[in-house]
Order: C-alpha cells, then structure tokens, then sequence
C-alpha cells in the first residue's frame, strides 16, 4: 500500500481533543496499575503481556460510558500513556531483581536504591522514545501494509469499534474482578493453595500447577501452539531429565548441590540441575533468534541511520513528530547523565556501549515487532546478547567482582528498557497513525508515561522484595536469575558449563526439528507447576478456535477477558504484598491472621480451577446489552 493512499479515521484537517487532563490523568494511573500487574506476572512466570488493547478498552469504558466524553483520540491517548508502564516494567523486571539477589547473598552487597531504579529506568525509557521518533516515518508510514503490526493494529481496531459500544469493557471489568477475588481467596485468606502438587515417587520427579488466572489468560492468548510448546519444556524437563538424574544419580553428590540426589527430591533436583539446563537453552534460543533477524536488523538499522532528522515537505497534523533538535539535546543530556551520576555505576565504557548497543536494539525492536508482534520480540536474547559482551569488555579493562558485575546488569537493564519501550512505542504510534492521532502528542504522552513510571516501578520492586523476595518460589524471578547466571559465567566462571551446553544442545535440537526454540526453553527454565495451568488455557482457547467465525467471536471476548484477569490478580497480588509487609499491633501482618491455611487442599484448589475455566465460557458467550 502506498503511503499516500492510506487515509485515517480522523483525518489531517480535522483538531479534536487528545492529550487532555483527562487522558493524562487516566493515563497516568493505567500506566501504573499495569506496570505494577506486569511487574508481577513478568517475575511470577518469566512472560509479560502487552497493555495497550486492555488500557484502550478501560479508557473506552470510563470516557466514553461513565464521563459521555466522545473522543477517540483522547482515548488513544490513554492507552498511549497508560501503555508506557508495562513495556518499562518488563525490560526493569528482567534484569533489576539480580542486584537484589546478590545483596540477599551477601552482607557487603547493598540492594539498589529507590532513586538509583527510577533514574536507570527514567534514563532507558527517554533513550527508547528518542531512539524510536526518527523510525516513525521509515517503519510506520513508508511501509504501512507491508508490517502488520499486530498488536497496534488491533489496539486500534479495539478502538474504532468502541465508537458502536461498550461490550468490550464490560468484559474486561468482569475479568478483573473476578480474578481479584479468586486472588484474595487463594493467596489472601488461603482457603485453597494456589499451587497444587503431587509426588511420582518412582520417577523421583512431581507434577503440579499453580492454580491462577493470570497463567491460564496468558494461555489463552498466547494460544495453544504457544503453550503446547512450553508444557512440552516442562514435560522435558519434570518427566525426563528429573527421573534421569534421579535414576543414575542415587546417592551421588553432584555439584552444584552439596547433598545426595536421592535426598533432593524432585524441587532440589530442579533447583540443583534442570534450571542451569534450562539457563542454556533459554540464552541460546535468545542467540537464535537475534542470528534469524539478522537480515532485518541490518535492513532496518540502515533506514534508520538515514531517517534521522527527515523532514517532510508539509508537516500535517498526522505527520508532525518531536523536533530532531530537541531529541538530539536530550539525547545527550541523558547520556551524559549515565557517564557521570554515580547512582549509574557504568563508567564512559558503559556509556559508550548503551548508546550503541541501545539505538542498535531499539531498532531492531521496532522492526521486529512490527513483523511478529509485542509477545514474540526477542527482548531477552538482546539483553543476553549484550551482558555478555559487555561483561567480557569490563572483565577485560580490570572492572571484575561485584562492581563490575552492577556495571554489567545496569548496561543489560538499560539496553532491555530501550528496546521493550522502542517496540511498545512503535505499536502506539501504528495505532495513531490507524485512527488518526497527532504524533507529537503521542510522543509527548509516551514521555508522561516514562516518567511516572520510571518512579513507581521502583516502589513496586521494592514492595515485592520485602513481601516474598525475588528468586523465591512465589517470585522466581526466571528473566533476572538467567541474566545474574550469564553475568556470573562470564565474569567468575562460575557456572556448571556442561549443564549449560546441554541446555544449548537442547535448543539447538529443537531448532533443528523446526519447532520456536524459546517457549520450549522457556517451559524448561520453569517449574512445570507454571507450563500446565498456562497450557490449560491455551486448550481452551483451541476449543472455541476450531469453532469458526462464531469461535472467533468468541475468542476475541476471551482474550479481553483474559486480559482483564491478568491485570486483576497482579493488582491484588500487589495489594497482598502491602498486607505482608504492614504489621498489626500485635507483630503479625493482615495476612498471617485470615490465613486459613489451604483448608480445602489440592482438590479444593483444582475444583476452582475448573471453575476459573468455565468462567471463560460463561464470560465470552454471555450476550451483553449495549
């Protein structure tokens, strides 16, 4: 499609109200609301979702149905602004906990401070905004109908049907609420556990799940070739390897455990063995990935290179971007600010390696989201890609130990916001550029959003911290613990090597069959208790898929729905982690007096899980009034 042909909902002509206290103050509390339920899911199972179509609807159902305002670019705007907060929660949450984890490890590490996360992550959000403005045109205009952009697409296809009604947010709400109390009961006042297991004592292995929403929605959107892919990880890892190293083990110590396999069990045997497997196939299928894209990286980055600072002939309400001169000073500011601020603990070298590395991957993202969409960049292979090189780099010039290690997760934590937010950004503007919207206002929205959110992300990693810890098992941390892993290997050697490379072999198996190599490795690196409920809802999904177009329909419903369920139990789960750390007068949380223990047992919990379920069905094929 040529560029000229295409014309928006709203045309150029025509000034109807965008970025407005309205939109900026809905925006603003969206952005944290979902940075903060990202930020949960994201260190719960190692997977973010994207919160621009959930935001969109949100903001449909408050401007439009509650406040009668008819504006669908002030809506835009909302999930604009609103969106910001968990593409930054997802590149902070993959890397940042790390530095938490070396501090609870030991005494002479201290955790980062609030203001040293809000200004890394202030600093990686702008450098994303001003790396992705001069692509706008290349990716966005010049080649719109040739990159689909899915999500940003559908974000404003959301949107356009919006101006007939209001179903969609009805069913969002009826998502997030139902999620949050099934949240309360289950982790709140524990009338069930939300993870059920079993004992295979002949395979010294266990099987189990964790009987929540946000799994089971994430695979019902992710679908179920997706999940099926990551059961079959666990699969790999819970019913072949386990019993393997159970079988042949026996009463040998192995390192890196210090006792007996038989007396492991099969959690130490996961803990000990199977999550450095896992460590390796994710990092290679991440390898994988970035060598697939090459071409387009290169393609892309050319444009780029030759975009910066184009101007069109007539600047169009539809076509006016921040100025260059603007982004450039702020470009540099920033830059500067990493070199010289001791909260950014990477020194010139660092600084050198964020600006290339960081304009590098931000167009690589871009391009890459648009292609394959939000879910299937490859954000964690570009941050691997760029630990280890930049932690070879500081081994090299004398910045070893602990120091250099910081230096080496504060580059990979800045280089992963930039290419999370770059890609977020893309699919924002694709969506302006679909129903009509200003970019400058976009941009000016995307900058609100960073800065918010670079503020509240350190709050809400501080707050679930202190509430469960990150590495432990109701906070695994999956991303930053493989991050802390390669930066460790590369720095002290202190990795079981032979447990990585098979976790390589692995992958590199799986790519040769033909199969997506990171959601396999993905359901490896994880405990199978997380791959099941997740490949539950992709199944579910596949029932109403092969329903045809009513089906679809149908599907359609259940991934807003789903939507909504991820973003209520992550805002119940923050709300649990405030009731753990607050005490009562008596010493004790809220949550330790209205435990109930997990009264109904593994049955109770998978009674309610099937009933999670059907409210799936109940939820998407319930006919709603307009």
């Amino acid at each position: 499609m040529e560029k000229n042909s295409f014309k928006p909902f709203i045309p150029a002509d025509k000034i109807m109200p965008e970025i407005t206290p309205v939109s900026i103050t809905l925006g603003i509390i969206l952005a944290v609301l979902f940075g903060a339920a990202n930020a949960y899911l994201g260190l719960r199972v190692g997977m973010t979702v994207s919160a621009s179509i959930p935001a969109a609807v949100l903001s449909m159902g408050i401007i439009r149905i509650i406040m009668k305002r008819d504006s669908i670019l002030e809506n835009n705007m909302v999930q604009t602004i609103g969106s910001a907060g968990e593409s930054l929660a997802a590149g902070a949450i993959f890397t940042l906990p790390a530095l938490f984890m070396w501090a609870a490890e030991s005494d002479a590490v201290h955790k980062p401070s609030f203001w040293v996360i809000a200004i890394i992550s202030l600093c990686a959000a702008l450098l994303g905004l001003i790396f992705m403005v001069p692509l706008r045109s290349a990716l966005i205009v010049e080649e719109h109908g040739v990159l689909p952009f899915p999500e940003g697409t559908a974000c404003a296809e959301v949107l356009l049907a919006g101006e007939e009604g209001g179903e969609k947010s009805k069913i969002v709400f009826s998502g997030l609420g139902i999620s949050a109390a099934y949240k309360f009961i289950a982790d709140g006042i524990k009338l069930f556990p939300s993870e059920i297991d079993w004992s295979i004592k002949p395979l010294g292995t266990g099987f189990g799940m964790d009987v929540l929403p946000a799994l089971a929605s994430v695979g019902y959107i992710c679908g179920k070739k997706i999940s099926s892919y990551m059961m079959a990880g666990g699969i790999l890892g819970w019913f072949v390897a386990i019993p393997l190293i159970y079988f042949f083990g026996d009463s040998s110590i192995l390192p890196p455990a210090s006792a007996p396999i038989s007396e492991l069990g099969a959690w130490g045997i996961w803990s000990s063995y199977i999550r450095y497997i896992g460590a390796g196939a994710v990092a290679t299928g991440g390898i994988i990935s970035l060598i697939k894209s090459m071409p387009t990286i290169i393609k892309t980055f050319n444009k780029a290179i030759r975009g910066f600072g184009h101007k069109e002939a007539v600047e169009e309400r539809t076509n006016r971007d921040l100025p260059s001169l603007f982004l450039l000073i702020l470009a540099a500011v920033i830059v500067l600010a990493i070199w010289i601020l001791p909260a950014i603990p990477v020194g010139l070298l660092g600084a050198l390696i964020i600006v290339v590395f960081g304009f590098f991957f931000a167009t690589v993202s871009s391009r890459m989201v648009g292609l394959v969409g939000s879910s299937n960049n490859p954000v964690s292979g570009m941050a691997i890609a760029t630990l280890i090189i930049a932690t070879a780099l500081l081994k090299g010039t004398g910045h070893t130990g602990i120091a250099g290690m910081t230096s080496a997760i504060c580059i990979g934590t800045i280089i992963c916001i930039i290419a999370a937010m770059a890609g977020d950004i893309s699919q924002d503007l694709k969506t302006g550029y679909i129903v009509g919207a200003t970019p400058k206002n976009q941009q000016l929205g995307e900058l609100i959003g960073a800065v918010v959110s670079a503020f509240a992300i350190g709050g809400i990693m501080y707050l679930l911290d202190a509430a469960w810890g990150f590495g432990s098992k109701e906070l695994p941390a999956p991303q930053a613990t493989l991050m802390k892993l390669v930066v460790e290997g590369v720095m002290g050697g202190s990795l079981p090597w032979t447990l990585v490379l098979t976790g390589a072999g692995i992958a590199i198996a799986v790519e040769v069959i033909g199969i997506p190599v990171l959601p396999v490795a993905i359901g490896l690196y994880l405990p199978i208790h997380l791959s099941a409920p997740i490949y539950a809802g992709g199944l579910l999904r596949a029932f109403f898929d092969r329903k045809g177009e009513e089906g679809n329909k149908i599907t359609e419903k259940g991934i807003l729905y789903g939507s909504g369920m991820i973003a209520g139990e992550g805002l119940i789960g923050i709300l649990l982690a405030l009731f753990a750390v607050i005490p009562l007068a008596n010493g004790k949380s809220l949550l330790d007096t209205i435990n109930l223990g997990g009264v109904l047992g593994n049955f109770g919990g998978l009674v309610f899980f099937v009933l999670l379920l059907a409210s799936f069905v109940l939820f998407t094929t319930k006919k709603y009034k307009k």
